[in-house]
């Protein structure tokens, strides 16, 4: 199918240098050492945060996975009553909630609490825990509901939940369409997620106090990723290529509820002035725009036994990212054959090689490096918001490597 592209982009990656790690086979342009393109300006880093950073009382990960454990073991009696099918749909939820993640958004949240003033061996530390846990139920709801959209296939090296579900329905030899009913269980499991997200942070004991202070933040952030979303599939299907609406999803479907307002929710709960809410939320926002970039690029060029998703997917759903958005406002100025290519090749069935050639033609428009760049700029501008911050000095330490660790990430 991509024929065109291989020989349009051709032309161009004749152009550039070796160091793109680009070679010409047979007039094919390949990609020698796949997804090598990462290694730009990216260092490989472990799994989560980066070794040794942030320490406890930092790192809650456990703390976190314990929490969402006994949560799921409380809801059992109102599970039980409703039969085995809805007890199976919960034991999924729960493997996948429990199954990993880097816990970014509990983490941040809990570190901005510290940072206000929180202090771990006061009374209630426990509650205000089980609140910052509660934000992976978000998340989860966000990412089954994400991959019913994308139709992805699997998650985390594991099938998508409507993939399972399907699946199940075909093995039982049930009426009517598999993927029908896969697509409608993971709706319904995502919104069970959803609403115990309420329910965990509405039931964690953090104070009446503290939780009227918190009450705004949470409303925003869920109205926030959802609104994200909705522009989201809007601007894929309208084909708006432009990078002002992929920064605008970036700003709300992602930076939002994944360190902007995980931050401003821990420190409504601490009780922080309005200087460090504005702060905190500064460095949310270029902190979470730029974790969303390099997403971007590992939708891309990410390594699947890394990522746990497969590599080349958002370009095969069409996903208006910055990325593709500085690649077709290169190539519009310049090569309007190559855009056209872009254009009609994103958004449909890809092969490895059809993927491999987009690659390959994204690279030599200077694209990964914008981004790049990008990412750079917001990560300086968001160290500098925090180091002239009233946060405390340790949590500023914590907040400096969680993010240098999620904006360097490989995962």
């Amino acid at each position: 199918m991509l024929r065109a592209t291989a020989n349009v982009a051709g032309r161009y990656l004749g152009r550039a240098a070796m160091a793109d790690g680009l070679q010409q086979n047979q007039g094919v342009p390949v990609v020698s050492c796949r997804r090598q393109e990462l290694a730009l300006s990216a260092p490989m880093m472990p799994p989560h945060l980066p070794s040794g950073l942030p320490q406890p009382p930092h790192d809650i990960r456990t703390n976190v996975a314990d929490a969402l454990r006994g949560f799921f073991r409380d809801r059992a009696s109102l599970v039980e009553p409703v039969g085995t099918e809805f007890r199976s749909a919960v034991t999924h939820l729960e493997d996948f909630v429990l199954r990993g993640g880097k816990r970014v958004r509990p983490t941040f949240a809990w570190v901005g609490w510290l940072g206000a003033g929180g202090d771990v061996d006061a009374p209630g530390a426990d509650n205000v825990l089980s609140a910052c846990a509660s934000l992976e139920l978000i998340q989860a709801c966000a990412l089954i509901h994400d991959d019913i959209i994308d139709n992805s296939r699997t998650r985390r090296g594991f099938p998508t939940i409507h993939v399972e579900f399907a699946r199940q329905h075909r093995d039982q030899g049930w009426g009517g369409d598999p993927e029908s009913f896969g697509e409608a269980a993971g709706i319904l499991i995502g919104d069970l997620a959803l609403a115990w997200a309420d329910d965990m942070f509405h039931g964690s004991g953090i104070g009446t106090e503290a939780h009227q202070r918190a009450l705004p933040v949470w409303a925003a952030m869920r109205t926030e990723v959802l609104g994200g979303q909705l522009l989201d599939i809007v601007v894929e299907s309208s084909g708006d290529g432009s990078h002002g609406s992929a920064l605008k999803i970036n700003r709300f479907k992602t930076a939002a509820y994944t360190v902007e307002r995980p931050l401003h929710l821990g420190a409504a709960i601490a009780g922080a002035d309005d200087a460090l809410i504005a702060a905190y939320r500064t460095f949310g926002a270029d902190i979470g725009i730029a974790f969303q970039l390099r997403d971007d690029l590992l939708g891309v060029f990410g390594d699947p036994a890394t990522t746990g998703k497969p590599s080349g997917d958002d370009l095969r759903a069409g996903k208006r990212t910055a990325l593709l958005a500085y690649a077709l406002e290169t190539a519009d100025a310049n090569q309007p054959d190559v855009a056209a290519t872009l254009r009609s090749a994103v958004g449909t069935e890809l092969s490895e090689a059809d993927v491999d050639s987009l690659r390959s033609l994204i690279i030599s428009l200077g694209a990964v490096e914008r981004v790049e760049k990008q990412i750079a700029d917001l990560t300086e501008r968001a160290l500098n918001a925090l180091d002239a911050s009233s946060a405390r000095p340790g949590t500023k330490d914590a907040l400096h490597a969680m993010a240098l660790a999620v904006t360097r990430r490989t995962y």
